[in-house]
């Protein structure tokens, strides 16, 4: 009897070490946490967030924590407003139903260019928000505007988006959502054709290098 208990604990101690030695690997091997926030997100919408409209303005949350601050400990690490940003397009492709129809013809979408404008750091343990809405679209490009703003209503920094598609028609995709007509177009912001303008200068002096 003792001596089957004792394998038991035995074989119950090596599954055990086998299952940390993985869950290891994976952690030295993939940005684990990077993954799992993603599901938690895209579930969570599902679960407790209704359908939203393309035009819709979308909201996910979040904490600055111990893992987010920068190196004096103070507030938010700048390259952190970048990541928290990829979680909240995940969100709002599900949730206004983008990403489905993507799939369904087969496309791809890539982030091409961004431009952020820090306007006040977000201190440790802040609670904030941050808000995406597509604010433009051509042929073969999504354009789309991100905020974080914290509880008092401030908006700490404001992100525009250009988003690249593959093998996709973004007009006639867009009208299917929109349930509007496919040479409709919203009205963008005007900082946006500035920061295109500054896109085709630069790829103009780049290629001039090349």
């Amino acid at each position: 009897m003792t001596a089957s208990i004792e394998v038991s604990v035995i074989g119950s101690c090596s599954c055990w070490s086998v299952f940390i030695s993985i869950v290891a690997l994976l952690y030295i091997f993939f940005d684990v946490n990077y993954f799992l926030r993603v599901a938690v997100t895209v579930l969570w919408g599902r679960l407790f967030h209704k359908k939203k409209n393309v035009e819709d303005t979308t909201e996910i949350y979040g904490l600055v924590t111990t893992a987010d601050i920068d190196i004096f400990f103070k507030h938010m690490n700048n390259a952190r407003y970048v990541r928290e940003l990829d979680f909240a397009r995940f969100h709002f492709y599900d949730r206004t139903g983008l990403y489905e129809e993507i799939t369904r013809a087969k496309g791809h979408v890539l982030q091409t260019a961004s431009n952020v404008r820090y306007r006040r750091t977000i201190p440790i343990f802040t609670p904030y928000k941050i808000t995406t809405k597509i604010v433009a679209w051509d042929e073969r490009t999504l354009y789309i505007e991100q905020r974080f703003v914290t509880f008092d209503g401030f908006i700490r920094a404001i992100v525009l988006s250009k988003q690249g598609t593959i093998g996709l028609d973004v007009p006639t995709i867009m009208a299917k959502l929109t349930k509007k007509d496919v040479s409709y177009r919203p009205i963008p912001p005007p900082e946006l054709e500035d920061w295109l303008k500054s896109i085709e200068k630069s790829s103009e002096r780049l290629k001039k290098k090349d």
